[in-house]
This record gives C-alpha cells, structure tokens and sequence, in this order.
C-alpha cells in the first residue's frame, strides 16, 4: 500500500470528512440572522428576495451594493430567498454544503498533489472543523468565503492537472490551463481575496508540483504563463478599491494612519497563528487598538526568525516554506495595509490560509516521525486529539452566533472596548423594543468610540439613540442627538427623517415638514419619508398635498400599510368632499387589512369608514363592531370608545365619521 493510500482510504476519509463537518455544524441551522451585513445581503434586501430572473442577474452584474462586486454571491443568495424565503436555516444548509464540499475538495487536492494520505487528511480536518471557520460557515453574508474558496480549489486543481500534462508533454493541458483560468475569475465574482491565487501556484509549482528547484532562478516561463492570473488579479483588485474607496468603506490615512496599519499588520499576523493554535476568545468584530512599538517591533521579529528558518529549510523541508508563505501571502489583501473598515483581524479571513499553517504541521510532523512506529502512534494520538478538540469547540462556538444579542455580548465579553459590538447590541436591543436597554448600550458605544485608536464616527449612534429616546417619549433628548448626527454629517436623511418624526410627535408639524423635505430632497426613493410628511401636510390642514404624498409612498413600496390606511382614511373623512373617494379608499384599506392579517383594529375603523362613505352601512357597522371587539381585545380601550362611537354614528344612518 503507499503512502497515498487505498482507493477505498480516500473514500472513507471524505465521508468521514462530510459526516463531521454537517455533524459539526448542524446547530447553526437553528441560528437566526443577524443585524450585522445579512439585512444589506439577504434578509432586507428586496433585491434578494425578488427571485431569480434576468433584472436580478443583471442587477448582480452591475452592482456594488455592500461594498463588493461579487456577481456569483448574490446569485448564490438570490437562489437560497427563492429556494427558502425568509427562513435562516436554509441559507444556512447551502452554507453547511458548501464548506463540507471545500473540505472534501482540499482533502482530494493535497492528496492528489503530494500523495500523502494522513497528512492531506489532518490538514482537511483541521481546516473543516477549527472553530475559526464558525463565522465564514455560520454568518450567512460571508457566503462568499464559501463561494470564492470552492473555486480557488477547483482552480488549483486544474492548474496542477495542467502542470502534470505539460510535465509529460501530454495533450490537453491547454484545456486545463483555461479551466483554471476560468474558475479563478468564477473565485474573483465571488469574493476578491482570492487574488493572491498566482502567487500560490508559484509556490507550488516548487513544492509539490517540483517545476523548478532549489538554488535555482524561477524559471520564466513560470512567471510567463501566470500572467493571465495576475492580470485578472490585477483588474479585479482596482476595481474592489475604486468601488470601496468611492462607498466610503477604505479608511482613510487621516482616519487609520499608516503607522496604526504597519504596526497593526506583522501584531495580526501572530494573533491569527496563536488563535489557530489556541482558539480562545474569539469574536465577531476585534477593534484596533493602540499598539506600542515594542508589541510590534516583537511581532516583526517572530516573523522573521520563522521566515528565515523556512528558508534554510527550503531544500530539506519545501513544505515549511511552501506552507508559511501560503499563509503569509493569502492574508495579504486583508492584512490591513489597504483598510477596508475598522477591525484589526477577523476569523473569517484565516478561512483558507490557516491551511497554509497546518501544511507545516501535518508534513513536518510526518517527517520528524520516520518510519518509527511509536512516533507514528503518537502523532495519530495527537493528530486525533486535536481534531477531537476542534469538534468539541466548535459547537460551543456556534452558540454565540444564535442571534445578534448573543453575538455582541460574546463580543463585548471577548475584547475590550468594542465600541461595534455596544453599537449592534443597542440595535438587537431596540428592534426588541427594550429602549432603555439600547439607549444604555448605544451611550457606551459613544464612550468607547471616543477612547478609540480611530477617528471613528459615530453619526450612526447618535441617529439610533435619538430614535431610542424618541420612542421612549424623551423628545428633548431625541432632537439633541439627532442634532448632534446631522452636525456630523449634514446630508444624513435619516437623521432628518427621526427629527420630523421627533418634531411631529411633539406636535410641530410645520417644523416636521421641513425636515421630512430635507429628508426627501437628499433622497427621494424612500417611502416612508412620503408617508410621515403627508401624516404632517394633515395636520397642518393640506390634505391635497398630503394625498399626493400618500400616492407617491404606496407608488415607491405598495405594501407599506400605515400609507395605504392613511390615505384611505383620507379619501373616506376629507372634509372637502371633492377629494374623497369611497371606492378607492375601501381597496386601500382592504389591503391594508389583507397585510396585517385583519388583526389592527384601527385599519379596520378606516375599512369601516370607506364602506359608510360609499353608502354600504350595514358593512360600516359590521366592521366598526369587529374592530372594537379586537381593540378591546388588545388592551386598546381608548381606541375601543373611538370605534364605538363610529359604530353609532354609522346606526344612525350617518356616513363620513372619522375613524
């Protein structure tokens, strides 16, 4: 038997391989979205969930929606809402599938390229089941680590069944070579990180592939025939900068100064190589921190004392070097020296180069043990304890990602001044209507975001604990922070959106208007900034006005009910009868009343006011009963007296009533 192992060895490795990882992470089928990216990627985004039809594709294609241009992982969305809708655990089986399949495909490709079969299947598992691959499997808007690997193995192995066919001067290899070609860019379209690919098959086309030697020049024709792969590398890293660079998500020097980056990058490096060894503390979001130069001169020394000893090993040991410059060279792009956000690492960029990592492992353990049989028994104990170790962890892991409250508590807990993780807990918070918890956690995120290395800004914090203080009744308290939003940045619509709303509660409608036009004239396609200006334009006695408000609402979103009841109540009680319209405002209130499941007692008061408007009031009473039932019923006494009284104005033949 060799070393490669048996047919049937294989076999049994790659389902062992699949089994582990579905069995692994079956509990994150049971984790929701979360409010960090997956509202943008999938489950608040309309065009997502439209379906799967020539306007989405071309959409994909041309969009830089999220920062990125990645065709095939909105495709690979678009398909999971068509396939599962809103449910998470879907999305999250496609995600399972997808990494069972990569781990499978790297296992298959070490082995193919070394033949070595313990080693390949070590560095496989590792790779399928380290907990740092919880948040490329579990977070659903990281698909794309998913996605952009799939294709970066198929690419490679391509590549060195091209490698092998040149090498025997076989036929074919042309075919080879442009399959290669074709799933790299398929790997770009869906996620750009995978531009360091020609650097990689440089690396093996030395070790395992042997084209060219120890002590010897690179040979040009290597470098020649990787040209193609540069230059799609080369047009697909421009394009991601001028797109992220022009959406506002590179940092500037001016906020992460080049000496923050330069002593960030080597700091990184050592922190992602401690957490593959030691995975402890691991979060969503690692804030940049403060380092002095002794932290960092340290981490550079590391470095280079592990670089220079690869080196001298290079002839003896290619693996060594093969597998530390593998790891090196694929972190590169988000290494931070170009600084896409503001976190210092992520889990999710180790998701292919750790396996770099665990190639010097895997094959220096095989040769320190020989052909000694109590080594050899040793190292399986080892090799079997770790992958045992890592099944353990992982689910443990996988609990954080539950849901978004969860999440950044373990973040919160995990680091130290995670201004992000307050920021998205005051948000988990007030989407559960616990107001004075996010008004807690958002006042945090401002006292972390001051102390911060960063000159971070913090507009978005302020917006939200003014929208928490608003819906707190704290009015007062409201418009300072949206103040305080709209000095930081003046053109925020949302910001005047939340003051309008502030204002209209406070009963200044002349001023909400104002500020529901400054809204719209910075952005104009938002529904609801149509909706609550017309809600004011009423108040202040314009109901034309607020009719073609109304109209130009449910023209932008149909199905926003607060719009469609609003205007029918409008078109039913005018008090100038010459805009009214009976037949109309019973359609709008109707679907109005379709949505919410006839279960909103005030829709239906508006229902029932359309119907005595067109003269139908035996339905006028009917509804007007059932809606003060359901008030009632929802502990709504107040609105109750209000339909009862509709109700008798519509017994005593009257039509018109406001409801």
């Amino acid at each position: 038997m060799t070393d490669s192992g048996s047919r049937g060895q294989k076999w049994v490795v790659c389902l062992l391989l699949a089994v582990a990882v579905l069995a692994v992470f079956w509990p994150a089928l049971h984790c929701d979205f979360i409010s960090y990216d997956d509202p943008d990627y999938v489950s608040s985004n309309p065009d997502v969930q439209h379906g799967l039809n020539w306007q989405s594709l071309q959409w994909s294609l041309t969009t830089a929606h999220a920062d990125n241009w990645h065709p095939l992982t909105w495709v690979s969305h678009i398909v999971d809402y068509r396939l599962y809708g809103p449910k998470p655990a879907g999305h999250h089986l496609t995600s399972l599938l997808l990494h069972a399949t990569n781990s499978v495909l790297l296992f298959l490709l070490l082995n193919r390229l070394t033949g070595a079969l313990w080693p390949s299947a070590l560095v496989a598992a590792m790779f399928a089941l380290h907990p740092l691959r919880v948040e490329s499997v579990v977070w659903i808007s990281e698909r794309k680590d998913l996605l952009s690997t799939l294709f970066w193995l198929l690419a490679v192995g391509a590549y060195a069944r091209y490698a092998e066919r040149v090498k025997l001067q076989m036929a074919k290899g042309k075919f080879f070579y442009a399959l290669a070609l074709v799933f790299f860019a398929l790997g770009l379209m869906a996620k750009p990180m995978v531009v360091t690919l020609p650097f990689v098959l440089l690396l093996l086309d030395y070790w395992p592939l042997e084209r060219w030697g120890f002590g010897a020049t690179l040979p040009w024709r290597l470098i020649v025939e990787k040209i193609p792969f540069f230059l799609l590398a080369a047009g697909d890293s421009v394009a991601t900068f001028l797109i992220q660079n022009h959406l506002g998500a590179v940092e500037s020097l001016r906020g992460f100064p080049l000496s923050a980056r330069l002593a960030n990058a080597p700091v990184a490096y050592v922190r992602y190589i401690v957490k593959n060894i030691w995975p402890a503390s691991l979060a969503v979001y690692y804030p940049s921190r403060r380092l002095g130069w002794l932290e960092a001169g340290g981490a550079v020394c590391v470095l280079v004392a592990v670089s220079i000893l690869v080196m001298r090993r290079w002839r003896a040991q290619p693996y060594l070097a093969v597998g530390w410059f593998w790891f090196l060279g694929m972190l590169v792009p988000t290494i931070g020296l170009v600084q896409a956000g503001t976190q210092a690492m992520a889990d999710r960029y180790s998701y292919l180069p750790s396996a770099g990592l665990w190639i010097m492992v895997a094959w220096g353990v095989r040769d320190w043990i020989g052909h000694r049989p109590f080594l050899r028994t040793m190292a399986a104990l080892a090799g079997g304890t770790a992958v045992i170790a890592c099944m353990v962890l992982t689910p443990l892991q996988i609990r954080y990602w539950q849901n978004s409250g969860a999440l950044f508590q373990r973040a919160i807990d995990a680091t130290d001044d995670n201004y992000l993780a307050y920021y998205n807990l005051g948000c988990y918070a007030r989407d559960q209507g616990n107001y004075p918890q996010a008004i807690l956690n958002f006042k945090k995120a401002l006292s972390t975001e001051a102390d911060s290395a960063l000159q971070v800004n913090p507009v978005r914090t302020y917006n939200n604990l003014g929208y928490s203080y608003l819906h707190q009744g704290e009015i007062t308290n409201a418009v300072a922070n949206f103040d305080k939003a709209l000095a930081l940045q003046p053109r925020y619509p949302e910001a005047y959106f939340n003051l309008g709303r502030a204002f209209l509660a406070n009963h200044q409608p002349d001023v909400a208007v104002d500020c529901f036009q400054r809204a719209l004239a910075l952005d104009s396609s938002v529904a609801e900034s149509h909706c609550q200006l017309a809600n004011a334009l009423v108040q202040l006695g314009r109901p034309a006005a607020a009719i073609a408000e109304y109209s130009q609402s449910l023209q932008l979103r149909p199905t926003l009910d607060e719009a469609a009841s609003n205007l029918a109540s409008l078109l039913a009680t005018c008090s100038d009868r010459s805009l009214r319209d009976g037949a109309k405002a019973i359609a709008l209130a109707r679907q109005a009343s379709e949505h919410s499941h006839g279960q909103n007692p005030a829709i239906l008061g508006t229902l029932a006011a359309a119907y005595a408007e067109v003269g139908n009031l035996s339905e006028a009473v009917a509804t007007a009963q059932q809606a003060r039932r359901l008030a009632l019923a929802q502990n709504n006494p107040a609105l109750a007296g209000v339909l009862e009284s509709q109700m008798r104005q519509y017994q005593d033949g009257h039509g018109g009533a406001h409801p």
